[in-house]
């Protein structure tokens, strides 16, 4: 079946929170979409036009991360309150509410079979928990700094979390183990997510670059360099092929994983944004700002088959096309899908490239509001910058055929190895650090007891 793909457009224009939006996500049938914001709230906004959205009040500071249940029967929202609360996405707005940390939540996750729940924080664990009851089930240590994200993988099996330590680890579910730590070396990953396969992780870094893996391998599949400020958060289209980021720089980037290029730039909102997800089909996507509003944009992506490789119609001129390249296998919904990636000598350009020509996003009211509750209103005219007309950067991809020479290979292997131990060392030594700062808490806290305690016998 051929794929085509068209221009994304700006649907709705949502406006209700008082400060920036830092979460949403899409219930499965896509009739509403959840987001938490710093001004401590939850809503729930309906898609459909002319009804009202729900404010939901409960949590004492900001929420960090919101997520719908896979039946769309739940919301579970973190907070930089220490809790994590359970909610039911209706007017009655009935929840419950745990303290799941010692320190902010950073995110929850909800597992594929909609049983258990993973949260992160800032006092460096990953969390599992049953939504039945809420109950603590275990926890993973070895994050020596705050822990940023926390996913569960397609089937389950696999966690993955990003942390502020520089490292992106894998966990097995059942074992507990830490099967593998990717190293960030240039700063850290604020945001981490599976491929749809459950075979690739993707990372939102803040050196400004996005990232994949092969959890198998262990291998970079991909590094794109397309942002000029930091990569809050990334979301990837159901059928695998394309993959979204959200940063500091005020734009989206659509990225196409089969070609390795840059298609869409996306303009609208006013300063960072800081949250952006696909909807379960991938028809739609999301985004939310320091602006404090929320957009829906549709997708206009046309994927065919299911692991069809998704091409643009557009033809690139052939004098933009650049060297000839060579291809790596990407596995996306089971099929060896290949990447674009740059030949020795190609430039990489590591700002994006404006192009000549603009496209109008199409926008549409959304229903009316009443002046006390929230409400959708058309947004001025954003723009897409289409990426198919310019040279692209191109992913930098690490070949598994990229001819390097042998001892070059096991002077890097030997390097990494010399890394390994010294971030165990320095794991060990924050650990010590840790028990001594709380061993000197308790002397402190005693002393402070004990001059109570004589005070009160003076004063007697």
């Amino acid at each position: 079946m051929t794929s085509t793909l068209s221009d994304p457009t700006l649907e709705r224009h949502f406006k209700g929170h008082r400060e920036t939006v830092t979460s949403a996500d899409f219930s499965c049938n896509m009739k509403q979409i959840a987001t938490g914001s710093m001004d401590s709230c939850v809503m729930i906004w309906n898609t459909k036009p002319q009804m009202r959205a729900y404010r939901f009040d409960g949590h004492k500071d900001a929420v960090t991360s919101v997520h719908f249940s896979p039946s769309g029967h739940l919301v579970a929202s973190a907070s930089r309150d220490k809790t994590v609360r359970l909610w039911v996405p209706n007017m009655k707005a009935d929840s419950t509410v745990f303290k799941a940390h010692t320190a902010t939540v950073r995110c929850v996750n909800f597992s594929g079979d909609g049983q258990n729940l993973v949260t992160a924080s800032d006092d460096k664990t990953v969390k599992v928990w049953t939504v039945h009851r809420q109950k603590f089930l275990f926890s993973l240590n070895q994050h020596i700094n705050w822990v940023r994200c926390a996913k569960f993988s397609p089937d389950d099996r696999l966690i993955v979390s990003s942390s502020d330590d520089k490292t992106i680890k894998l966990w097995d579910k059942n074992s507990r183990d830490c099967i593998h730590s990717f190293y960030e070396h240039a700063g850290y990953a604020t945001h981490v997510d599976f491929h749809p396969s459950g075979t690739i992780i993707a990372a939102a870094c803040t050196d400004n670059s996005v990232k994949l893996w092969d959890i198998r391998s262990h291998k970079m599949l991909q590094h794109y360099q397309v942002h000029s400020g930091v990569v809050n958060c990334l979301s990837f289209h159901s059928s695998g092929n394309f993959l979204i980021t959200a940063s500091n720089d005020s734009t989206m980037k659509i990225l196409d994983l089969v070609e390795g290029k840059l298609l869409y730039t996306l303009h609208g909102h006013q300063g960072p944004v800081t949250c952006v997800t696909f909807s379960r089909t991938g028809e739609h996507f999301a985004s939310g700002g320091s602006d404090e509003q929320v957009m829906v944009w549709k997708s206009n992506f046309d994927c065919g088959e299911s692991g069809d490789a998704v091409r643009p119609q557009r033809n690139t001129p052939s004098s933009l096309q650049g060297p000839p390249a060579r291809s790596i296998p990407f596995i996306a919904n089971g099929s060896a899908l290949h990447c674009r990636t740059s030949e020795p000598g190609e430039h990489f350009n590591k700002k994006d490239p404006k192009t000549a020509a603009h496209s109008q996003v199409h926008t549409r009211s959304g229903g009316h509001g009443k002046a006390s509750h929230p409400h959708t209103s058309p947004s001025p005219a954003q723009q897409v910058e289409n990426q198919h007309t310019q040279p692209q950067p191109q992913a930098q991809s690490l070949a598994p055929d990229g001819g390097v020479p042998p001892a070059l290979a096991s002077t890097l292997e030997h390097i990494i190895g010399q890394l390994d131990i010294l971030t165990q060392t320095v794991s060990i030594l924050e650990q010590r650090l840790t028990l001594t700062e709380d061993k000197l808490k308790e002397c402190m806290e005693n002393q402070v007891e004990i001059g109570l305690h004589l005070r009160r016998r003076e004063e007697a």
